[in-house]
């Protein structure tokens, strides 16, 4: 979703500490939390862009979530004969069209799975990733304040909010199906997403189709191995089972942490399994880049400068908030 056009630096190190004391310059003696600040972006903070890409995941988030569970529970209530089948297609169709509208607004996440496993590959900084996740989070709340006061109670009791509780399935089996799917839809459309050449090759429309039918399959696949009657699949989005779970408490909240921990798990496993794939058929962002990187120089005090583009794109591991 987000690309980086990626540039290299040199790096000159002093040749020992007395030399570095007598040669540095004021810069150079910064201490270890600003240059911390600067790792992880803290400098964004003071720039609107941030905000008002901010400001589109929050109201993306709010209008996926209300559109995406009404529109589960019309699948679900529907009188076909196999209404399970809907379901996958109506995540498809909506996530696809919330991809090609906000991608070219703040990278489309709208979901903390895929502003974390950015932020691990680099292509955003830390701070925005913060930023972004805590807007996608009071958009869930947002939307789902919206849709209480206008859905059907008993609807929603029947076919589970949408795919955010874990009734009748035990909360080992939740975890493994939001770890195990989460995975897929990484490995299958994020992998293409993240991959400039492919991703430039395809089109902007061929990419989003990839990630949202790599949804509405592990949904789907979810669905038919759980045999639940009315269960709307995994959530594959712990900030779309926020809201409900926050404002409506009980079950809903005991399990909700299933669909944090199984998804934030599964982007770091894919993170790591992306460390050993084959690099000739792959243009991805440059390793110097990535989440271990970033935290080598900022815990050694020393580390090339990186600058931040437009959608929080990084070139470079650090930035000096002083530049």
């Amino acid at each position: 979703m987000d690309s980086i056009i990626s540039s290299q630096s040199d790096l000159n190190l002093p040749t020992s500490s007395a030399q570095n004391h007598e040669t540095t310059n004021p810069k150079e003696r910064r201490s270890l939390k600003t240059k911390f600040f600067a790792c992880i972006g803290a400098h964004e903070f003071s720039s609107p862009e941030i905000w008002k890409a901010a400001l589109t995941e929050l109201v993306a988030t709010a209008c996926l979530l209300f559109t995406l569970t009404a529109s589960i529970f019309a699948c679900l209530d529907s009188h076909d004969a196999n209404p399970k089948l809907l379901v996958p297609v109506a995540v498809f169709v909506i996530v696809f069209l919330f991809l090609m509208v906000t991608v070219p607004l703040s990278g489309q996440h709208t979901s903390p799975v895929f502003t974390f496993i950015a932020a691990l590959k680099g292509f955003i900084s830390p701070a925005r990733a913060f930023t972004y996740i805590s807007a996608q989070c009071v958009g869930s709340i947002t939307g789902f304040l919206l849709l209480s006061s206008v859905i059907n109670h008993e609807a929603a009791k029947k076919y589970f909010f949408g795919g955010c509780t874990i009734d009748g399935v035990s909360p080992g089996t939740a975890l493994i199906l939001e770890f195990f799917c989460t995975f897929v839809v990484l490995f299958v459309g994020v992998s293409i997403a993240f991959d400039k050449r492919r991703s430039k090759e395809l089109g902007l429309s061929m990419v989003c189709a990839v990630v949202a039918g790599a949804m509405a399959l592990e949904v789907f696949v979810s669905i038919t191995v759980t045999g639940k009657v009315g269960c709307a699949g995994v959530g594959l989005n712990p900030a779309m089972c926020l809201g409900p779970s926050l404002l409506l408490g009980g079950s809903l909240w005991d399990g909700h942490w299933i669909f944090w921990i199984g998804p934030c798990f599964a982007c770091v496993i894919y993170y790591g399994f992306t460390k050993g794939l084959p690099k000739e058929g792959l243009v991805w962002e440059d390793e110097e880049r990535d989440f271990i990187s970033l935290v080598a120089p900022s815990l050694c005090c020393s580390g090339p400068r990186s600058r931040t583009q437009p959608h929080g794109k990084i070139n470079g591991n650090c930035e000096s908030m002083n530049n």
